[in-house]
Formats: C-alpha cells, structure tokens, sequence
C-alpha cells in the first residue's frame, strides 16, 4: 500500500517531526489536499511526498481519512514557495503551508465542499450574476463595459515599457518603481494588469497591500476596471474576511477564475496557478511583516516568489509534478513573473538593492496633471501659549478651507481620549493589570482599555490609591483631538451655510461590518470638512479635496531607541503630506502643517525639501558606519515565560550553546534583555539578538543553533520564537 509524507499544522518547537507518514490505497498527486488523523482529531493536510515502504511498518500507519475532491493539487512554485519560507524563517513546514490555507476545507463535508465548487462554477461564468459573500455586489451591478485606460505621462509610459520589458525576459531584476505621492503609480498598476491578462487567457496577477484599510478604494478601482472579466475576475484576500468569504477567494484564485487577487500579507500565499505579475504596494509598510506566528516578511516572499514563477514559466520547475502539463509543442509560456514593489518613500533595504544594481529603478518624479508637491511648513510649538494644541495658524488655515469647500486631515497617531488616566496628588496612573503598558482612557464609553492584552475596565471615580476625585487624562489621542477641534470649529460654517463637519477614522471609529467603507464614502463625498486619523489614513488614500494636512505633535518618533524610527517617521509625515493637493486644481493652494517642539530636527529638512533619495542616502551612511541593515542582517530569538527570570535563563542557556557555532561562522550573539514591552497578558519576554554581516552565514548558523536549543528544558519556560529579519529591535 503506498505510503505518503503529509505535512500538517505543527509548529516549530513540536517534538513530532514535520512530516507525517499515511496510507491510501491509491496514488495521489503532490500538493493534494486531505484530512488526516492526528491524536483524537482529524485535521487538514498536504501530501508533500511519497515515502519508501522499506523501513517501515506499514501496518502501524494511519490512513489518510479523506481526500478533498474538486480542488486541484497545489502547485509545485506554491510548494516551493513554503518550503522556502519555512526555511529561511525557521519554522516548521506544515506550519506555514497550512495557515496560508482556508480554515474551512477541514471542516466542510464532501457534500458542501462540492455545493462550494458548484456555485463557484457558475459565478465564475461572466454572464452570470449570482451575488456571494466574496464579492461586493453583483455582476449586474458594476459596469461591465470595460472602462478606458488614463492617458500615462512619459514617465508612467516608460515604467509600463519596463515591466513588459521584465516579463519577455528570461531572468529579469524586480522593479522598484519610485513615484512621488500622486504620480499615478495605480495607474500603472492597472494598465500592467490588463497587458499581462491580454498577453495569456490564464494569466493572474497578485496585488499587495500592507493593511485591511487601504482594499476597498483600491479593490474598487480593479472591479470596475475589470469588471467585463465578470463578478469573480478580482477578488479581495485578508484577514478582515469571514471563513466563508476567505475560503470563497482562495477557491476562486486556486482554480484560476479569479484573474486578480488583491489583499495583505496573507495573500502572498494564495494558490495562483498561472501567476504573471506580482505588485507589492506601499513596499515600505512595516505592515508586511508579520510580528507573531510564521514571521515572515510578505515583500520579501513575493521577490522569491516572483523568481519562482520565473522558473515555471521557463519549464525549468518540477515539469513532472504537474497534474496537467502544456500539450507537446507548446512549452511553457516563457518570460518572467516580473514584481513592482512601488512607494513614494521606499523602505532603505529595497532602495539600498536599487542603488547596488539587484532592483531596476523606475522612478515617477511628478504628479498626474502637474500638480504640485504640497510645501511644508513648521509651526514652533515653543512659540505658542503654554498647553496649545491646535496653533492659530493651524486654526485659521482650517477655517480658510472650510470656507472654500475644501478639505483637511488631522493626523495624529495615537487612538483613544488620552494616552494614561493619572492622579495629581499620588502619581497613580492607569496601568495595566497583566502588561508592562498603560490602559488607554477612552472617553466615548468611560472605560480603560490595553491596547496589548485587550484588558478593559470601567474608568474609576476616584484614585485608587488614594481617593482623590480629581483624576484626569494625560496626554491627548484621536478622540480627546476630535473633541477639542470640534469646539474651536462650532462657529465655523461650510459655503452651504451648514456647519463644519468633524470625522474620526481609527481603529476604534471603523469597528464593525462596512464601517470603513462608510467613512470613506463620507469623506469622499464631500460630507466631511475635517478628517482626524492616525496612519491608517496617511497613505495609499485618494482623497482628492484635502488641500491641508497637519501633523500634530509627530515628535514622539523623533528620539526612539529604534534605529528604524527616523526611516518609519519620515516615512509616515511624507506620505501624509501626499494626502493633499492630489486634485491638481486644488494643488496650488495645498500645505502641510507640522506642529513640532523640535523644529531644528534634520528629519524636517528632508520632509521640507520632499527628498525622499536625499533622506535614504543619509540613513544608509549611518547604517553602514555602524553595521545596521541592510548592511548586517539579524534575527531574535525571542522567549516568553511565567518569569522575568525563567525567560531569560532559557535565552542564556540557549546563547551558551551557540557560541562555539556563531565563532565559527562569524556570527555575534548578544546577551539576552528583557523586550521593551516586558511583559504582555502577564507573560514575560525577554530576547536574544543574533548578528552577522552575510545573510548565508547566519542562516547556516541559525538552522544549526535551532537544533540544539530546541532540545533545552527549562522551568517555566512558556515558548520560543525566532524572529529572522525583525522589524524592531
């Protein structure tokens, strides 16, 4: 009987081994989808491969429960993808392959399974309007005339050249395509779609997003440029989405219905069977790096991934692997899958590839419609009345908008009322119960809230401490903002003789079903005067009759410890700035307000000057004076226990192990430390940073070092994670 290796859900620091061995009476294909029993219960799995009967007793092995008829085995380039991103993120392989696949298909029976796939079918067909969950409406009721593509300018045109150029060539470079805030970097997005769906009938492309927020306008933008390719062409992909419409998308990409796939960092792990195109918007976001389970960097992944469609299309991958290879006389299609990785402030490890020659650099230097690039002004705060929070000229620069029907955006990047709720007499503040943190004061439903641990309780009357009623809220975030620029606007009337109109939009403000596209539909219609946001709203938004943007109180990312925080700073006010004048009849009266106590701050120079190019470089001269990324590369070993202690004597057992490796391959381990939020939901966190200066060493090392710290017992220890590439020290 044959015996198959099947991969299902462990993670990393198991003791069962990554591959689990099964019987089926019949062959089955690599890739295909099944359910197995593990322990008392059944779970999802992958057949990874086929096991030699020699060696073991067959008679001991379980039986694979069920195979999932209907859905195709998963290709050989997606395999290839997880094997890859367990590898190199350290984890294990059925962690990653089967978190990147529907929850659902281990709980539906053969029969709903095959009602799934029939009703797929028939959204699939273009002449059918069915509605779904997975999809905003129905065929019916978008335009199904193909809409006419946007004249491009020569330097849209030159990019659109590149990327053709890239995917007819056998080993193409991945394109950084640098273009200013409002450059019509979507545009190009678009038409290079269309051109590679035209090109082959099976054709697919990904489109990545770094948050959940920025999907509808640009989901909406794809579905009504394509909507002639029917209801199921573009579908959306994250994890906002309900089972059912996750498990919707993933059928729909899987069995190549769904041309266009657009979501978050998930979605880099769709089962694309024909992939073309891959674009990572917004490539800078921290966002696409995900900071628990498999850590993996989603812009990273869709580089490698891109390399690996390369490879199908040119028939140098697993030709034999594959269920349905070309009819002879065909081959393989050719080309390259080509990647754009696109932002108007790219993170310094993709523009370092650019400047070193492994990124073509592809760069939109001005605004659609010769718009102008917002000017940029700073308010002194030290100039203003002590406790001012909205200066006079920022209020007068409000008013002036409002008055002509124009728009403007508050950002600042803290939610809730206030930071703390403290006591003047005793010094009690409103920390956490089970973290390291404060509960953040939100007026709106008088309650204080972690936003590390979720922990909530009712504001108190008093101190707890000592009794005092006169406690208050320190610090201001987004609710406490709304409030007071409310009541300096109160007398303030729109053209139409109405009041201004205030709208907040944070994490809090947008909770529940629609509740983000509802704001954004106010703001977009002009029902809103004055927008206050955190950086939910400061990039990838066109919001075309915002003529200010202000930034209030941004100095808190001036002076972290973080090495990243001038990058991550500057990064956020420049793509805030972009949020204004985007409508070139509104450019010429455009600004950007910074209210900063520290307007002498070089960081400021470069915002002033909109020079992203000169900004990087300057970073990347520090960076390589002290060995930082790109320049080095690092990884954490990161520990949590029920002590302090516990965790870090794990970290120091596991550091006293790797030392006589990391001497040998010319890595730095570095003493263990507590992280900088100590303790979450009343777990304690400490961590190990692992240094080197060749990305091919430290891989060697961490494989090797993670085989014998894995092995450690130590009391208390609750769970370990190694972090490669982390995104905050």
């Amino acid at each position: 009987m044959p015996v198959f290796s099947v991969l299902v859900a462990l993670p990393a620091h198991s003791r069962l081994p990554a591959l689990l061995s099964y019987t089926h009476p019949a062959p089955l294909a690599l890739g295909s989808l099944v359910r197995v029993p593990l322990g008392q219960r059944e779970v999802l799995g992958l057949v990874w491969g086929q096991d030699e009967a020699a060696g073991l007793d067959v008679g001991k092995l379980k039986a694979i429960t069920t195979v999932l008829q209907g859905i195709d085995p998963l290709p050989a380039s997606w395999r290839d993808l997880v094997g890859f991103a367990a590898r190199y993120y350290q984890r294990s392989l059925g962690e990653v392959a089967l978190a990147a696949l529907p929850p659902q298909l281990k709980d539906w029976s053969a029969e709903q399974l095959a009602r799934k796939l029939k009703k797929l079918a028939k959204l699939e067909n273009p002449e059918n309007s069915i509605k779904n969950e997975s999809y905003s409406g129905s065929v019916s009721a978008l335009n199904t005339q193909k809409q006419p593509e946007k004249t491009l300018n020569p330097a849209q045109a030159a990019a659109l050249l590149a990327i053709s150029a890239a995917q007819s060539q056998t080993d193409s470079k991945p394109l950084l395509l640098f273009g200013r805030t409002g450059s019509g970097k979507t545009e190009v997005y678009m038409q290079a779609a269309a051109a590679t769906l035209a090109a082959a009938a099976t054709a697919q492309v990904l489109v990545l997003v770094p948050e959940i927020n920025l999907t509808p306008q640009l989901l909406g933008q794809f579905r009504a440029r394509f909507a002639h390719l029917g209801a199921a062409a573009v579908v959306s992909m994250h994890s906002g989405m309900t089972p059912a419409e996750r498990s919707t998308a993933w059928l729909a990409a899987h069995s190549g219905g769904a041309r266009i796939v657009l979501g978050t960092r998930l979605a880099v792990f769709a089962s694309l069977p024909d992939l073309r195109l891959i674009v990572v918007d917004e490539e800078h976001d921290a966002s696409y790096k995900a900071q628990d389970g498999a850590r993996h960097s989603a812009r990273d992944l869709a580089v490698y991934r891109a390399k690996l469609e390369s490879q199908r299309l040119q028939g140098t991958q697993h030709p034999q692997d594959l269920q349905h290879p070309p009819p002879l006389g065909e081959g393989w299609g050719g080309g390259c899958c080509a990647v754009v990785l696109g932002s108007a402030t790219p993170s310094l490890e993709s523009w370092q590839a650019a400047q070193s020659g492994r990124y073509q650099l592809l760069e939109l230097p001005e605004r659609i419609g010769a718009g102008q690039l917002t000017p940029v002004r700073l308010v002194d705060m030290r100039l203003q009345p002590k406790g001012t929070v909205i200066s006079s000229y920022l209020l007068a620069a409000l008013q002036e908008r409002i008055a002509r029907g124009e728009q403007a955006l508050l950002l600042l990047n803290r939610r809730g009322y206030a930071p703390v709720l403290g006591c003047g007499e005793c010094g009690w503040k409103s920390a956490c119960r089970h973290c390291s943190a404060f509960q953040v004061f939100h007026k709106i439903d008088r309650s204080l809230r972690c936003h590390h641990c979720g922990d909530a309780q009712a504001t108190p009357r008093a101190c707890p401490e000592c009794g005092n009623l006169d406690i208050a809220p320190l610090g201001r975030g987004t609710e406490k903002l709304e409030e007071e620029i409310s009541a300096l606007l109160a007398g303030v009337q729109r053209p139409d003789g109405q009041p201004a109109r205030v709208l907040r939009m944070d994490a809090d403000s947008v909770k529940g079903a629609g509740g983000l596209e509802q704001h954004l539909a106010q703001l977009h219609s002009g029902a809103v005067d004055v927008l206050v946001g955190t950086q939910m709203v400061a990039k990838g938004h066109d919001f075309r009759r915002i003529t200010l943007v202000a930034a209030i109180n941004p100095d808190g990312g001036l002076f972290a410890a973080d090495f990243r925080a001038p990058e991550r700073s500057a990064a956020l006010l420049m793509q805030a700035a972009g949020r204004a004048g985007r409508d070139a009849d509104l450019s010429a009266g455009a600004q950007m307000l910074v209210q900063t106590f520290n307007p002498e701050h070089p960081l400021f120079t470069w915002l002033m000057r909109h020079d992203w190019a000169g900004f990087a470089s300057s970073q990347l001269q520090e960076r390589h004076m002290a060995a930082m990324p790109p320049f080095s590369f690092q990884a954490l070993l990161r520990a949590e226990a029920r002590t302090q202690e516990a965790a870090q004597a794990f970290l120091q057992a596991a550091c006293d192990l790797g030392q006589a490796l990391a001497a040998e391959g010319g890595v730095m381990l570095y003493a263990p430390v507590p992280m900088a939020m100590q303790r979450i939901a009343n777990t304690e966190r400490a961590q190990l940073l692992v240094e080197s200066e060749n990305r091919a060493a430290l891989q060697k090392f961490l494989t090797r070092w993670r085989s014998q710290f894995a092995t450690i017992r130590s009391p208390g220890l609750l769970r370990w994670a190694l972090d490669v590439d982390p995104a905050a020290v």
